[in-house]
């Protein structure tokens, strides 16, 4: 069964199966008829997605801000909920699955619409699907996309699991896996904040606030709309904050001193809430930064935080942290119940234990670990298993 990660965010949608990966701006416009094509420029599948769906067409990503008469985002969950995850959700999953079959998939939602939202996301996406994705070079290939099982958990935990998991959903990093961790997850519109207590998800200390990437982005549109008139759409802000420089109507403005001072001040509001929030949790071992935008924040942020701060690798995709999280936890739990069911003769495990898996046995998890850190890690296993 393949197993394929999907996190529809309000910045950017996801997916990675293992081997494959998307990504592409959560952006929805009408699909209009091209005139001319001249077969410049980018050819990646996320560059022209042109899709249909339930016999609507759609441009997605950066193809529907370029073509589109209207382009759609959301910073509303309920809106992108209703509206908008179905479509890129599905999308995603067609260009990343290699499979004709049915496929399981873990997504997450932020801490805070986790419980509320859960079952509408599974039943948007969950079942079978036909979707045509039209090429510029004029093919059309229709491909059937059947999501069988889904797993929906919390956001920021994908970050964990993407540290403590291989590629085959085997613990690689068993001593990561017994500490008590924090989880600062940037994204475009919240930031969530999270502890896991060896690997038990601690509700005390999560919570998700309005504090995304975006804030500061509202900034930079409101700024140069004072100096130029001219209003910016928040979604194409992105691909200017990096060069700290943007160009409307041949004139350029430099926003890099501005950009410095947006930064720090959301950053300061950053560190406040999670130094407020978890004042009580000052036996947290790590604290891991995740998320779009830590790569923009780190820098401001890490000095502000009280704590031993993980720090972000310089050579991957922050956006990536969580959905190759979710990817390997579909393998390790999916991979272990298939591994449990072809244990015909094995014996009923006592309540509230961890049936022995390849998986443990190979990780050496709840091997050789005294008491207290063999019952809590089992534990928080456990509650990992019983996610559906």
């Amino acid at each position: 069964m393949e197993v394929v990660g999907i996190d529809v965010g309000f910045g950017f949608t996801k997916a990675y199966n293992g081997k494959n990966s998307i990504i592409f701006k959560s952006l929805i416009g009408d699909a209009t008829d091209i005139q001319f094509r001249s077969f410049l420029g980018e050819e990646e599948s996320a560059s022209n997605l042109h899709i249909t769906l339930n016999d609507k067409s759609y441009f997605l990503g950066n193809y529907a801000e370029q073509q589109s008469n209207i382009a759609e985002f959301t910073l509303d969950q309920e809106k992108l909920i209703e509206n908008f995850v179905k479509i890129l959700a599905i999308t995603a999953a067609g260009i990343c699955s290699d499979s004709t079959g049915p496929i399981n998939v873990v997504t997450g939602l932020p801490v805070g619409y986790l419980k509320r939202d859960s079952r509408r996301l599974k039943e948007m996406i969950q079942g079978i699907h036909e979707i045509t994705y039209h090429n510029i070079d004029g093919r059309d290939e229709t491909k059937r996309v059947h999501i069988d099982k889904i797993i929906v958990i919390p956001q920021p935990i994908g970050s964990i699991f993407n540290l403590i998991f291989d590629e085959f959903g085997k613990i690689k990093d068993k001593k990561l896996a017994l500490q008590k961790l924090g989880v600062v997850d940037i994204g475009f519109k919240t930031t969530d904040f999270s502890i896991f207590d060896h690997l038990q998800y601690i509700e005390r200390g999560s919570s998700t606030m309005d504090t995304g990437i975006s804030k500061c982005f509202s900034v930079f549109a409101n700024k140069l709309r004072q100096e130029s008139n001219v209003s910016i759409e928040l979604y194409r802000i992105f691909k200017f904050v990096a060069a700290g420089m943007i160009k409307i109507k041949g004139k350029e403005y430099n926003i890099t001193n501005l950009k410095k001072r947006v930064y720090t001040h959301a950053a300061s509001a950053i560190a406040a809430d999670l130094n407020r929030l978890w004042e009580n949790d000052w036996d947290i071992d790590s604290i891991i930064l995740s998320g779009g935008g830590s790569v923009e924040l780190a820098e401001y942020l890490a000095p502000n935080i009280e704590g031993n701060v993980i720090p972000i690798p310089k050579n991957i995709d922050a956006r990536f942290n969580n959905v190759q999280g979710y990817c390997k936890f579909g393998k390790y739990k999916w991979g272990a119940e298939k591994s449990i069911s072809e244990k015909t003769k094995a014996k009923a495990m006592p309540p509230g234990t961890l049936a022995k898996t390849p998986e443990d046995t190979n990780a050496s998890l709840d091997g050789k670990q005294e008491g207290a850190k063999q019952d809590n890690s089992s534990k928080g296993l456990s509650w990992l298993r019983r996610q559906n």
